[in-house]
């Protein structure tokens, strides 16, 4: 739970401790870090090899969207068992929720070096399906110094998750889906803008640049839809399918927003292995 939030909670409290709705409000809090923390052990469990964390897991309904692992539980342990004693690190960076559905943002190492988002989805209380998206970790930060994975981490204004989400869902629909780039400035607020992909300088005049670089070097980058938009307060996940330097892909963005403009953002590309070479039916989105 936020600092702020728990901050106000608690002064609340002070002034009026018996009232109904701040006891309603702190149970509802209560209750959406604890699946929070299950996905960080969850995570956090391949690299220690603790088991008790996987009991999150619904091992009966267990839907996997990760390709490369087989569909279940078993998938995931067979996933996990290819792996060399010790090997794994994993630094869980972001969590966050909106209803049943978990978002994280992870440095991994594991089978090399890789940041990943991962979204789990709960069912009376347990993960019943799992979908990820990973990339590669550069080994340097981008050209304004940025790393995958730095900057602000907790989410604020969760009175303006739904308004974040509808802001966000019509900056990707607007520009990176329908490419109306008469529409871009109008998201931002000038060029303030903090830039977490490795090849992007800050702000618009280096989004310009890497697209302009892009273009001449021949890459092509489209997003073809939105498949899923989360959101917790100022910090919303868009999953989207397309292509990029011609492999089909998918793309998973986090945006951080401020005062209805988009202000920082991350993310990671990967390219979608050909169906025939999956190893569970459900398909990567």
């Amino acid at each position: 739970m936020p600092l702020a939030v728990a901050t106000a909670l608690a002064l609340a409290n002070c002034a009026a401790p018996n009232s109904q709705s701040n006891k309603e409000t702190t149970a509802m809090n209560s209750k959406q870090s604890e699946p929070k923390q299950q996905v960080r052990d969850l995570l956090k469990s391949i690299e220690t090899g603790d088991s008790a964390p996987v009991g999150v897991i619904n091992a009966d309904k267990y839907i996997q969207h990760n390709p490369s692992a087989k569909d279940g539980l078993a998938g995931f342990g067979e996933l996990m068992s290819q792996l060399p004693k010790g090997s794994a690190r994993v630094n869980t960076v972001r969590v966050y929720q909106d209803g049943d559905f978990v978002f994280a943002h992870t440095d991994y190492d594991f089978f090399g070096p890789k940041i990943g988002f991962d979204i789990f989805r709960f069912e009376n209380g347990k993960i019943v399906e799992h979908w990820d998206n990973l990339q590669e970790k550069p080994k340097s930060a981008n050209p304004s110094g940025h790393t995958m994975t730095d900057g602000p981490t907790q989410a604020t204004d969760l009175d303006q998750t739904d308004v974040n989400k509808g802001i966000v869902r019509s900056f990707v629909d607007d520009i990176l889906v329908n490419g109306r780039m008469d529409k871009l400035a109008g998201y931002y607020d000038g060029d303030h803008y903090v830039q977490h992909n490795p090849h992007i300088a800050d702000g618009l005049s280096g989004l310009g640049a890497a697209l302009a670089a892009m273009a001449k070097s021949g890459v092509t980058m489209k997003y073809d839809r939105i498949h899923r938009v989360l959101g917790e307060g100022n910090m919303v996940l868009v999953v989207s399918e397309g292509s990029f330097a011609g492999d089909h892909s998918s793309f998973y963005d986090l945006f951080r927003v401020e005062r209805g403009k988009i202000a920082e953002h991350w993310d990671t590309i990967e390219k979608v292995i050909p169906k025939e070479q999956a190893k569970n039916e459900n398909g990567k989105f």
